[in-house]
């Protein structure tokens, strides 16, 4: 396996159990494309020799194509779920979402946003928000338990949720309270699962799935981004991961559940907008969405990630180790490029 991995915040442990937790993204071995489904659009245009990349293309990691950005975004309302995975407090990536969200309605959908940045625990917040015009965003931030669950800048999200309140749009609080998430990593799962809390928000007997391959992934680039850790530190953050991925994967589903997301509905698909590491390889969330439906799922996934001229050869081995369906190229945020762990 060939291992390029990065990372945005200080590979420290207490970083890691801090509020808004990181993942790091490697390269990996690549996987089928979208469970057997067939891209619906025309065929892509071939890319050619080195800097041939651009801001804002879009390249299908399938083929390395290049494919048309506006027939792309006209093809995606025939989707059950879209992944974005960003790189944190990227407002390129912030705008991504945003055209992805504008064709879906201008498809006449109602898309569902299900949204990392906000905890189980802050979702009646969240709901009270997007219904009532009047409440003030002070007191939402507070119901929402902004600051328990992620705590970094509200404004870098905050088009989001004002796009989903002026359209009317369901949101869904994506993590798990992340007291949960910080007992699992210094408890372990198994200890963690004994705690109230957990029975209380629906995990106790939750089926929590520890893939061979998934885990592979994640403790390697645990052990790149935060060296000298002990086993058990790396164990728990670890099993820390497959929690929250799980919990997510289980909203994801029962919002797809209650919205009566699929054919013939006009509510859907459900855009998630989670970091890049949640659906690496379709490992973290779109692999544990798809093992609940025996009948299939439609999922789409799409990486986004800065584009810098020097780093074509990066590009080149997103698309040929399968990072996700589609690699999104956008111009680089305000806080720069992610940091790689090496």
């Amino acid at each position: 396996m060939t291992v390029r991995t990065f990372f945005s915040r200080p590979p420290l442990l207490v970083q890691w159990l801090g509020l808004g937790a990181m993942f790091c993204m490697t390269v990996a071995e690549p996987l089928p494309l979208i469970w057997g489904s067939e891209s619906p659009l025309r065929p892509p245009s071939p890319v050619v020799g080195f800097g041939s990349f651009r801001e804002w293309q879009l390249l299908e990691a399938r083929t390395g194509l290049a494919v048309p950005l506006e027939e792309w975004l006209d093809s995606l309302a025939s989707w059950d779920v879209i992944y974005l995975g960003e790189e944190h407090r990227n407002r390129f990536h912030i705008d991504a979402a945003l055209r992805v969200l504008n064709a879906l309605i201008a498809k006449g959908r109602k898309p569902v946003l299900a949204i990392e940045m906000f905890g189980w625990d802050g979702q009646t917040g969240l709901d009270r928000y997007l219904a009532e015009s009047d409440m003030a965003k002070s007191q939402f931030l507070e119901e929402a338990r902004w600051r328990e669950n992620w705590g970094g800048a509200y404004e870098d999200y905050e088009p989001l949720i004002a796009f989903a309140r002026e359209h009317r749009l369901p949101v869904r609080a994506l993590n798990p309270p992340h007291s949960l998430v910080r007992q699992v990593a210094k408890r372990g799962l198994a200890e963690a699962r004994a705690d109230l809390e957990m029975a209380r928000w629906g995990m106790a007997q939750e089926e929590i799935v520890d893939d061979p391959v998934y885990r592979e992934t994640i403790v390697r680039q645990l052990r790149l981004c935060h060296g000298g850790g002990s086993d058990a530190d790396y164990q728990g953050m670890y099993e820390a991961s497959m929690f929250r991925d799980e919990a997510m994967a289980k909203t994801i589903v029962e919002a797809l559940r209650t919205f009566q997301i699929g054919p013939g509905s006009q509510m859907g698909p459900i855009l998630s907008y989670t970091g890049g590491g949640h659906i690496q390889y379709r490992l973290p969330v779109p692999k544990r969405v798809a093992r609940r439906f025996s009948d299939g799922v439609r999922q789409l996934t799409v990486y986004l990630s800065s584009f810098q001229a020097d780093r074509q050869d990066e590009i080149r081995e997103l698309l040929k180790d399968g990072i996700a369906d589609f690699l999104w190229l956008t111009p680089t945020g305000s806080q720069g490029p992610p940091r790689r762990c090496r």
